[in-house]
């Protein structure tokens, strides 16, 4: 087989814009693509793409049982079918590529889509992330291709591990379109993305008492999502806060469109979030969506480049209402925030992005001959 490329993941596939991206355009370009992730009791149906993708079953969903499972279960899947490029996305992948890669002696990429022994709900139980620094400390620096989606993060990661970690960032694919809300409908934040810890929804939900004319979107589910459910029945406010589910990805952008303002509330309990780069943010940007998020050092320097953003230097209510409020009065700001995301989206896009993508793959096969 020629230029077969294995991925791994632990979510679902349905949902992982990213990878489905990352993996279109390399089948596209006549790489022979395999997406590996798990089968849950909720998966819908895999649509059908231009690549292969694999669900593997697990009896346990969560916790060290899960982990282990997935890792045994993958580690055989890998041993057992061909390929010239294993890639592990993120820690929880690397160890059954990184040993079938040697096995085989087949070149290994790792992609870090983020920090992984410093997002919060590693990062609160110390045993649990010093046995993820371990696998780091010790997994990492046997894998000589590593890319990452923002710069501060590689940085980071090429300091602490050895090998040098390229950027390839997570932008969305180009478009036409732009937001446009209905001139009748109430003044609309979308939040995208899992509904986890130190994702600032608590903030979000709350903040909506002071907003009675203001509708909260929430795009998504995850380990809080009858935590917040709960929490907008006790503030009274069920009625402005609608949780839309997990969406594909294209009725997601659909969503998008729909909406006057876009959340992205990172809070700092860990250095994941600090130095995170949210696909959510392109994915705001590239519709012409004004967004909110914090003031960390990737969204820092992209609101200095394009003046996409409202940047908020604390997470609080107060802060968050006041941000709101002064972007709902100010017409002409929201407008100026409108057009720069429209200048930006020409360029931050994986039409251009992609081009990255290619030349990263094309210089490890190459290093191969």
């Amino acid at each position: 087989m020629k230029n077969r490329i294995f991925f791994s993941v632990t979510n679902d596939l349905s949902y992982d814009q990213r990878m489905i991206r990352i993996c279109d355009s390399l089948a596209a370009a006549g790489y022979q693509v395999c997406l590996i992730g798990r089968k849950q009791a909720k998966s819908v149906p895999l649509i059908q793409r231009r690549f292969q993708q694999v669900r593997l079953h697990c009896f346990f969903q969560k916790g060290l049982g899960f982990y282990a499972e997935y890792n045994i279960r993958l580690f055989f899947y890998l041993l057992f079918h061909g390929a010239d490029i294993y890639c592990a996305i993120d820690l929880d992948t690397v160890l059954p590529n990184l040993i079938v890669s040697r096995i085989k002696r087949k070149q290994r990429v790792y992609d870090a889509h983020e920090y992984f022994t410093e997002v919060p709900e590693v990062v609160r139980r110390p045993t649990v992330k010093r046995i993820w620094e371990k696998i780091a400390e010790w997994s990492i620096p046997q894998f000589e291709h590593c890319y990452t989606v923002a710069s501060e993060l590689g940085d980071i990661m090429t300091s602490m591990y050895g090998p040098t970690f390229s950027i390839i960032r997570n932008v969305p694919t180009p478009t036409q379109k732009v937001a446009s809300p209905t001139a009748d409908q109430a003044f609309t934040l979308l939040y995208q993305g899992v509904l986890n810890e130190a994702r600032g929804l608590e903030v979000a939900i709350k903040a909506m008492k002071k907003l009675p004319k203001t509708q909260l979107w929430l795009a998504g589910e995850g380990d809080l999502s009858a935590k917040l459910r709960s929490l907008a029945k006790e503030e009274k406010v069920e009625d402005h806060v609608h949780f839309l589910g997990y969406l594909q990805p294209a009725a997601l952008k659909e969503v998008t469109l729909k909406a006057h303002l876009g959340l992205n509330l990172l809070e700092n309990k860990g250095l994941s979030y600090y130095y995170s780069l949210a696909n959510k943010a392109f994915d705001y940007i590239q519709v012409g969506l004004p967004s909110i998020h914090m003031d960390f050092p990737a969204y820092r320097d992209l609101q200095d480049q394009y003046g996409v953003f409202l940047l908020l230097e604390e997470l609080s209510v107060d802060a968050l209402v006041s941000s709101i409020i002064s972007i709902q009065q100010d017409k002409m700001a929201y407008r100026q925030l409108q057009q720069n995301c429209l200048s930006a989206r020409t360029i931050l896009n994986w039409e251009q992005e992609e081009k990255i993508l290619f030349s990263f793959y094309q210089r490890l096969l190459d290093s191969n001959h």
